[in-house]
C-alpha cells in the first residue's frame, strides 16, 4: 500500500535532480574560471574603466557629484579638475568604488551663478570622465514647499488638460454610429502617434543609461511584457465572459493607464528643467505639453460613446490619465534614474500599442456588424486627423 508513494517521492526526487544538476554543474565551472582563469595567459592592452556620473548637485559649498562605476572592475578617483585646474575633493564613502557601486564626490568650488563649468574625474589609470553643468543654479532642495509647487505644474500639465479633453463627451454622444466609428480611428490615430513618441523618448533615455543596464534594451523588454501581459489579462476575461460588460469603460481606463505612463515621462522633462536651472525651458514645456494633452482626453472618451459612464467615472479617468505627470514631476525633480525612466517608458508605449489592437478590433468587428468597410474614408480621415494633431501640438514643445 505505501510502495506507490514511496516511488513518487522518489520520481519527484529525481526530477528535481535532473533539473537542478546542470545549474550546479555551470556554477562550478563559473568558479573554476573565476579562480584559475581560462588558461590565456595575456596582458590586457588598457584598463577597462567605466564611471558614469549619474547627477551633479550644486550646494553652497560646491559640487557634489554622484557617480556609478558600471566597469568590470572596481576603480579609483586619483583627481578632479574643476574649468581646467586640479581642486581638492572628498569622497563618500569612499575614493575606490567597487564594480556597481556608488559613490559621491564633494568639491567645495565657489561657482558662479548663470555660469557653465565643467568637471573632471580622473582615475589611477589615467582615464578621464567629465560632466558638465550649462548654466549653474542651485539645486532646489526637495522641501514641502517646492513639493508642492511640483505638484501643481504636474495637475497643470496632467489631469486638467486630460479632463478638458473629456469635456468632449457630450458632442461627440451625437455622432452617429458612422461617426463614433471615425471616433474611435482618431484614437487610433492619437495613440499611434503617442506610442512612437513613447519609444523614440525611451530609447532617447537609454543611450543616456549605464551601458551596463542595456537601457535601449529595457525599452523594448517593457514595451513587448506590457503588451502581452495586457493581452493576457484580455483573454482571460474572455474566458470568464466578463469582456462585453462595461467594455467600453475598460478599454477607456486601458487608454488613461497608457496615456498616463506616457505624461509620467513629461512630468520627468519638466522637473529635471527645474532641477538644472531651466526656468525658461521648463515654463515653454508646461504651455507645450498642456496643449498637447488635451486631445488625450479625446481618445480616452472614445471608447465610452455607447456607455452610459457617470461623474465619478470621469474623474477617475482624468486622475489615472494626469495624475503621472505629477509623480513624474516629482522625480524629474529631486531623483532622475534614466535606466528606470527608460523602462517606464517601455512600458507604457506596451500598454498604448495593446490598446490600439483592442480599438482596431471594436472598429472591425462594428464595421462588419454594419455590412460596412472598417477602412472606410471616414475612418482613414480619422486616423489621420488624430495623427497630424498629435503631430502638431508636439512641435510646440520641440519648438
Amino acid at each position: 500500500m505505501q510502495t506507490e508513494p514511496l516511488n513518487k517521492k522518489r520520481n519527484y526526487g529525481t526530477v528535481w535532480l535532473l533539473g537542478i544538476l546542470p545549474l550546479l554543474l555551470l556554477a562550478g565551472m563559473i568558479y573554476v574560471f573565476g579562480n584559475w582563469g581560462t588558461g590565456v595567459d595575456e596582458q590586457q592592452a588598457a584598463p577597462i574603466e567605466v564611471l558614469n556620473i549619474e547627477r551633479i548637485i550644486l550646494t553652497d559649498e560646491g559640487f557634489e557629484v554622484r557617480v556609478l562605476n558600471s566597469g568590470p572592475e572596481p576603480l579609483t578617483i586619483a583627481q578632479v579638475v574643476v574649468d581646467g585646474s586640479f581642486w581638492n575633493a572628498s569622497y563618500t564613502p569612499s575614493s575606490t568604488i567597487e564594480r556597481l557601486g556608488n559613490a559621491t564626490v564633494y568639491v567645495p568650488y565657489p561657482w558662479v551663478e548663470g555660469d557653465p563649468h565643467e568637471i573632471k574625474l580622473i582615475t589611477e589609470n589615467g582615464l578621464i570622465f567629465v560632466g558638465d553643468v550649462a548654466a549653474a543654479m542651485k539645486t532646489p532642495e526637495a522641501d514641502s514647499n517646492r513639493f508642492m509647487q511640483y505638484s501643481l505644474i504636474g495637475i497643470y500639465v496632467g489631469v486638467i488638460p486630460v479632463g478638458l479633453g473629456l469635456m468632449w463627451y457630450p458632442f461627440m454622444r451625437r455622432f452617429s454610429s458612422k461617426g463614433i466609428q471615425g471616433v474611435l480611428a482618431f484614437t487610433v490615430g492619437l495613440l499611434f502617434f503617442l506610442a512612437i513618441d513613447t519609444i523614440q523618448e525611451g530609447l532617447e533615455l537609454g543611450v543616456e543609461a549605464p551601458g551596463v543596464f542595456q537601457g535601449t534594451g529595457l525599452v523594448w523588454f517593457g514595451a513587448l511584457l506590457s503588451f502581452l501581459f495586457l493581452l493576457a489579462v484580455d483573454q482571460t476575461n474572455i474566458k470568464k465572459n466578463t469582456v462585453e460588460r462595461n467594455y467600453g469603460k475598460q478599454v477607456s481606463y486601458k487608454i488613461a493607464g497608457g496615456i498616463g505612463l506616457h505624461n509620467l515621462g513629461e512630468g520627468l522633462a519638466i522637473g529635471a528643467a527645474f532641477a538644472a536651472g531651466e526656468a525658461a525651458l521648463g515654463t515653454f514645456l508646461i504651455i507645450g505639453f498642456t496643449l498637447h494633452n488635451i486631445t488625450e482626453g479625446i481618445g480616452i472618451a472614445a471608447p465610452l460613446l455607447k456607455a452610459r459612464p457617470t461623474i465619478k467615472t470621469f474623474l477617475a479617468l482624468a486622475i489615472l490619465g494626469g495624475a503621472p505627470a505629477i509623480v513624474g514631476t516629482w522625480i524629474g525633480g529631486f531623483v532622475f534614474n534614466q535606466t528606470l525612466a527608460a523602462l517606464f517608458f517601455g512600458i507604457g508605449a506596451g500598454a498604448i500599442v495593446q490598446v490600439i489592437y483592442v480599438i482596431t478590433k471594436m472598429i472591425v468587428r462594428d464595421a462588419k456588424a454594419e455590412g460596412a468597410p472598417s477602412v472606410s474614408w471616414l475612418n482613414f480621415g480619422g486616423l489621420t486627423l488624430g495623427i497630424l494633431l498629435m503631430y502638431v501640438t508636439a512641435l510646440l514643445v520641440n519648438f
